[in-house]
C-alpha cells in the first residue's frame, strides 16, 4: 500500500488544518489508519488512529478535542482535522496503516507514507 499525505502548510495559532491520507489500493478499507508526528528534537509520537471500519478511534491526550481523525473508505483516504494548533503541534506528520490494531496503538505499523510538514507560528 502506497500512502500519500497533503494538507500541512503554516498556519498561526489557533487556526486550523485538514491533512489528508490517500492510500493507492482498495484493500486501505482493511487497514487500520494512523497519524503521528515528529518534532525536531523529539520522538515520534501516535497522534490519531481509526480502525478499519471507522468505528474505533484513538488519540493522544494533547489533542483530545482539538483533533479529528476520519476516513472515506470508498476514497481510499484518512483524514486529520485539526483546530485550535498550538506552536507544540509543530512537526512532521506522518501517515501509517496497520493489519492490526494492537500494534497500531504501538505505532508499530505496517505502511508509510512520506510526511508532510505542519508549522504553528505562535
Amino acid at each position: 500500500v502506497q500512502l500519500q499525505a497533503s494538507g500541512g502548510g503554516l498556519v498561526q495559532a489557533g487556526g486550523s488544518l485538514r491533512l489528508s491520507c490517500a492510500a493507492s489500493e482498495s484493500t486501505f478499507s482493511r487497514y487500520n489508519m494512523a497519524w503521528l508526528r515528529q518534532a525536531p528534537g523529539k520522538e515520534r509520537e501516535l497522534v490519531a488512529a481509526i480502525g478499519a471500519g471507522g468505528a474505533i478511534t484513538y488519540y493522544t491526550e494533547s489533542v483530545k478535542g482539538r483533533f479529528t481523525i476520519s476516513r472515506k473508505n470508498r476514497d481510499n483516504t484518512v483524514y486529520l482535522q485539526m483546530n485550535s494548533l498550538k506552536a507544540e503541534d509543530t512537526a512532521v506528520y506522518y501517515c501509517a496503516a496497520g493489519s492490526n490494531w494492537g500494534r497500531t496503538r504501538r505505532s508499530e505499523l505496517d505502511y508509510w507514507g512520506q510526511g508532510t510538514l505542519v508549522t504553528v507560528s505562535s
